[in-house]
């Protein structure tokens, strides 16, 4: 008998699989969905202050008295973000799993504000996206991680429940990094965000959406940053991006990952993805003989292979000259 139960940022999962946060995750009747088809927890869709803000304005455009703008702004507001809880309490009603709850918010106060509000309706965790693109060449690069730790501060005085910061990969010294903020208060790290990618339409010249979706290949970076980190991060660490099926989580965990995230493979394959790779887990553990993940999370991280800096390599073809 294998055992896929454990125990991550605080919460008691059945099994390793978190539905990251996306449009399914975005009404109690796709959660429930979600938790049938065998999923270990849910984050819900981002509440993100940018969006709630595009809308506001949207629908105040025809406001020209400063007072009265003001009031219908905080009442557009109000009523976007009570939406949100109103998801939470539902679907705490509804399912068994733990509902995490996610914003991004680009203001200081936002992220206080709207975590408070999570906790009291009933959310059992909260994701706080850290998005960076450093593209700014006259902003410092330490600013992002001062942000970062400034959060995290804040929010261990306002909220009780756990929390976990889900950051991208662009930084000047990530190691460094992610292991200060690991030496705080946050929950769990989810590595890594995947952000919106642009494209070109070369026919008529104009800047469109990129492809929405991971593939299995882009588990490689996230692989490689689990695998270094999970030697040192002080924090419950979880993968993402480019994790398709059981055969990616096996590998995330052997890598060093307490747990993961999925959504893409959702959609480009259905919810049965989640038995699936479920279903390849088990097989594989009780054909190694495991009959827990901690049997085996970690074994393959950087410290505990022979040459340690396998992972560290960057040079592509010293690696394949190595493998013939």
């Amino acid at each position: 008998m294998t055992d896929l139960s454990l125990n991550v940022m605080g919460l008691k999962l059945k099994n390793p699989i978190i539905v990251g946060s996306c449009s399914l995750t975005n009404s109690v009747e796709s959660i429930k969905k979600l938790e049938v088809a065998g999923a270990g927890a849910v984050v819900l869709k981002s509440l993100f202050e940018e969006q709630i803000m595009n809308q506001v304005y949207a629908h105040t455009d025809n406001y020209s008295h400063a007072e009265s703008l003001d009031y219908v702004k905080y009442f557009e507001e109000q009523h976007i973000v009570e939406k949100y809880l109103q998801l939470i309490k539902d679907a705490k009603a509804e399912v068994n799993i733990p509902i995490i709850a996610s914003i991004h918010c680009k203001s200081s106060g936002k992220w206080i504000e709207f975590a408070e509000e999570m906790e009291k309706a009933g959310a059992d965790a909260i994701e706080l996206n850290l998005y960076n693109l450093p593209s700014d060449q006259k902003k410092d690069e330490h600013k992002y991680m001062e942000a970062a730790t400034g959060i995290i501060n804040d929010m261990k005085k306002r909220i009780s429940i756990p929390f976990t910061m889900k950051l991208s990969h662009y930084s000047d010294n990530l190691a460094h990094d992610l292991q200060r903020i690991s030496r705080t208060d946050v929950s769990g790290l989810i590595l890594f965000n995947r952000s919106f990618n642009p494209d070109i339409d070369i026919e008529s010249e104009k800047i469109i959406n990129g492809h929405p979706y991971s593939t299995p290949d882009e588990i490689v970076n996230s692989l490689r940053w689990t695998a270094i980190c999970s030697d040192f991060l002080e924090t419950d660490l979880i993968a993402g991006t480019g994790i398709h099926n059981g055969e990616g989580i096996i590998k995330q965990i052997l890598a060093g990952a307490t747990a993961i995230q999925m959504v893409s493979s959702l959609y480009i394959n259905s919810l049965s993805v989640i038995e699936e790779s479920l279903t390849k887990l088990n097989e594989w553990m009780s054909a190694h003989n495991y009959s827990s993940l901690s049997d085996f999370r970690g074994k393959l991280k950087r410290s505990n292979i022979p040459d340690q800096k396998f992972y560290d390599r960057v040079q592509f073809m010293k690696s394949i000259n190595e493998l013939k």
